[in-house]
């Protein structure tokens, strides 16, 4: 295992500052496409329905310029960074190049620890995929959260902090991806299945099968994306 910390990465922990908090709010509504790609954020009306001030609202909105979610327009304010298939494609193909090579050298140096805590990562995952049929919010939020854990606790082993530094900000951005088309589009496929084998072939030790298992469980969004009716790039994708 390695000794060296990860890069900062915001967690889904309980924010402790107003910022954190307006951050962590805005951060979700972007990636459901709430607020639809390309859209003007304008500050003087944010601040009223995040209820937060002016100042608290634009250090949260420089926070998302850095995960690449919101681009700065200098004086003209913020705008929510836009979508394209082309873009996808690139952030899907880079981050199964990371994660797969992440995942090779996490099942070469991984030990018992990190074997029992992707026990635990499937374990907490699987139950949330029990719950999923029911279609509630708060059970999709529930996997969404544990889902990001699994592929996290997968690679946790591997040594290079920048490897899972960027593979984190990769998932972040596929995830805004796979978030709004699931709203317009489920996708149909057995999700559960594709995780039931990637945690076998890993425990396994078994790195050609589980980094090919992983690459095609990443790649089926990047497919299923590239079947979304045409609007769903051009800003009308949002809930």
């Amino acid at each position: 295992m390695n000794d060296t910390a990860p890069l900062p990465a915001p967690a889904p922990t309980e924010p402790k500052t107003l910022v954190e908090a307006a951050y962590h709010r805005l951060r979700r509504d972007i990636i459901e496409g709430v607020h639809a790609p390309g859209e003007k954020l304008r500050v003087e009306h944010l601040k009223d329905q995040y209820e937060v001030g002016a100042g608290t609202l634009r250090e949260a909105l420089l926070l998302l310029v850095t995960d690449a979610l919101v681009t700065g327009q200098g004086q003209r304010g913020f705008r929510v960074a836009p979508i394209s298939l082309a873009d996808f494609e690139d952030i899907t193909r880079t981050r199964v190049l990371l994660e797969t090579e992440a995942l090779r050298q996490s099942i070469a140096l991984g030990d018992e620890s990190w074997e029992a805590a992707l026990v635990a990562a499937f374990h907490r995952l699987s139950r949330a995929e029990q719950k999923l049929a029911d279609h509630d919010v708060s059970t999709t939020e529930e996997w969404e959260l544990r889902n990001r854990a699994f592929h996290e606790a997968l690679i946790a082993a591997c040594p290079s902090r920048w490897i899972r530094h960027f593979q984190h900000i990769l998932y972040q951005q596929s995830e805004r991806y796979r978030r709004i088309s699931l709203f317009r589009q489920p996708i149909q496929r057995d999700i559960h299945a594709e995780h039931q084998a990637i945690f076998d072939t890993t425990l396994a030790r078994d790195a050609t099968r589980a980094t090919a298992i992983l690459s095609e469980h990443i790649l089926r969004t990047l497919d299923a994306v590239k079947r979304m009716p045409p609007d769903f790039f051009s800003g009308k994708a949002g809930r």
